[in-house]
């Protein structure tokens, strides 16, 4: 793959550069402000980019806006965040558009390489890659959210949420110890519940499920 990595800590920087291309990707750029980000994004739309949420000049949320900047110019452009904590109105702004190819994960949640650079793939791919803290957060904020997960059983509220992380029903079946066509059923239960039509791609409907429970009025 060819990966963008923007952070503004050099030593953390560079340790990201030496991972990935220990695993055989390329490095094709590197930025360590919000503009450098933005640009190298739109010059070299790379198979997918690890940007940090806090970047200078301001180091607020520099590095965030610059992906969505860039993913408006370039919709679908594949971008995993990084952060020290979940900002909801970007996180659900990130995954309301609705174009895949997004991840958001927590510094403090990484804690193995392999996973880091599977969920770098899963992204590139344009799939998702969800921190399950990042996904709780969201779940749970504001009334309209409580108020529709409370229509679903606790079973299917654990299926939506790895569902979120990114996870296929294979995979959640292998973690919950139910067969994939148990699974097949929760999904279809809980959609129902949401009022949200399925559909064949996977990534769009964690997408869906996401924007419906947190931007509904």
């Amino acid at each position: 793959m060819r990966i963008l990595v923007a952070e503004d800590l050099y030593l953390l920087r560079e340790g990201m550069v030496h991972l990935l291309e220990a695993y055989g990707h390329e490095v094709v750029a590197t930025a360590s402000t919000g503009p450098e980000t933005l640009e190298a994004l739109l010059t070299w739309r790379p198979d997918v980019s690890v940007v940090d949420v806090r970047m200078p000049p301001t180091q607020s949320d520099e590095g965030l806006k610059a992906a969505l900047a860039a993913r408006r110019e370039i919709p679908g452009l594949p971008v995993l965040i990084l952060s020290q904590h979940v900002e909801q109105l970007y996180a659900r702004e990130l995954l309301a558009d609705g174009g895949g190819g997004v991840g958001y994960f927590l510094k403090e949640s990484v804690f193995e390489a392999d996973q880091f650079v599977s969920a770098l793939e899963r992204v590139a791919a344009g799939g998702t890659a969800m921190d399950p803290a990042v996904v709780t957060s969201l779940l749970t904020s504001g009334s309209a959210a409580t108020s529709h997960l409370a229509r679903l059983t606790d079973r299917e509220r654990e299926v939506l949420g790895l569902m979120a992380e990114g996870l296929s029903n294979q995979a959640i079946g292998q973690q919950l110890f139910l067969s994939e066509s148990a699974i097949s059923k929760y999904t279809t239960s809980l959609f129902g519940k949401l009022g949200i039509t399925d559909n064949d791609t996977h990534n769009r409907r964690v997408l869906a499920v996401l924007t419906y429970l947190n931007t509904t009025p």
